[in-house]
């Protein structure tokens, strides 16, 4: 990739180095670093952690009578890193701005917990949510789900399986820049671009270590790669942003139009000259602030 496409304000936002996850040490060392971020506390918002399942549950101090939407929210790190407080920043502020609760959930990582792990934690997640929806004040119908990059994968693979299941079904899915197909991972002609934060080679491990084989086979389930999926009709709304300079821009969009063309409502944004994960790594930047304002817009129309 060439850096000076890359938006400035995001550019000189980006202070930390690639680590190879394929490598144990790299993984070992972006683990260790997630859980020295520092925490979100605003005075507006309640913060809590349920031990089982694992989760962090964000509530607006103020709020009005009666029960009201939530999100589910997903955490990225392509199956392999991360965890539910790195994205205490967005949980928060989307519980704050909107007046929602937020359950953000960890879940099981590979290579050492591969699919469906961290799929069936997703499951565990929305059935604890809709247990608890009464004491939290949350209305079990208007509950969307969402996720960033492995995380948009856990909520686009969950949204099919709920359908499948039958019942109660989110109302929105909320997907920024999702990980949704394991055959990107087989086009090593990309393994030579440098994609910045998740490029080719650790999204081949990532699939690899998920599915516990190699991706691209022809067995692979549309819980564990949404993009699979043949028939995406009945699906909630949607909103699909990606950055242009994004490994995954040609899968989301991708699977954005196949959506419309399925008779879904779907709000997809490319963003221009940025790379993957931005609106996380340089919050401060203007596009970043700008993306996620129209995402929380679109979010409180979906839930109404």
């Amino acid at each position: 990739m060439d850096a000076e496409r890359v938006d400035p304000q995001v550019r000189a936002a980006r202070r930390m180095p690639d680590l190879p996850v394929y490598r144990l040490w790299g993984r070992l060392l972006v683990r260790a670093g997630v859980h020295l971020l520092p925490r979100d506390r605003r005075p507006g918002v309640r913060v809590r952690r349920v031990r089982r399942p694992r989760l962090r549950v964000y509530q607006p101090v103020r709020s009005g009578g009666g029960a009201g939407p939530a999100l589910l929210w997903f955490h990225g790190g392509g199956l392999v890193i991360g965890a539910a407080v790195m994205d205490d920043r967005l949980c928060a502020t989307v519980a704050e701005e909107l007046g929602i609760t937020v359950v953000s959930a960890d879940y099981r990582l590979a290579p050492r917990h591969p699919f469906p792990a961290a799929h069936q934690d997703a499951l565990i997640a929305w059935q604890w949510l809709q247990d608890h929806a009464e004491q939290l004040g949350v209305d079990p119908d208007r509950v969307a789900l969402g996720g960033g990059s492995a995380g948009g994968n856990l909520a686009a693979g969950l949204v099919l399986h709920l359908v499948d299941m039958g019942g109660v079904q989110p109302v929105a899915q909320w997907l920024f820049a999702p990980m949704l197909d394991d055959r990107t991972a087989t086009r090593r002609e990309l393994d030579a671009i440098k994609h910045w934060v998740w490029d080719n080679r650790s999204n081949h491990f990532g699939w690899s270590a998920c599915l516990g084989t190699e991706p691209g086979g022809p067995d692979v389930s549309d819980h564990a790669a949404p993009a699979r999926r043949t028939d995406l009709s009945g699906l909630p709304p949607t909103w699909v942003s990606v950055g242009d300079l994004d490994l995954f821009l040609a899968e989301d969009v991708a699977y954005a139009e196949r959506l419309t063309g399925a008779g879904v409502p779907v709000t997809l944004e490319v963003v221009p000259d940025v790379p993957h994960g931005f609106e996380g790594w340089a919050p401060e930047a203007e596009v970043s602030r700008a993306v996620e304002q129209r995402a929380r817009d679109w979010l409180a129309t979906a839930l109404g």
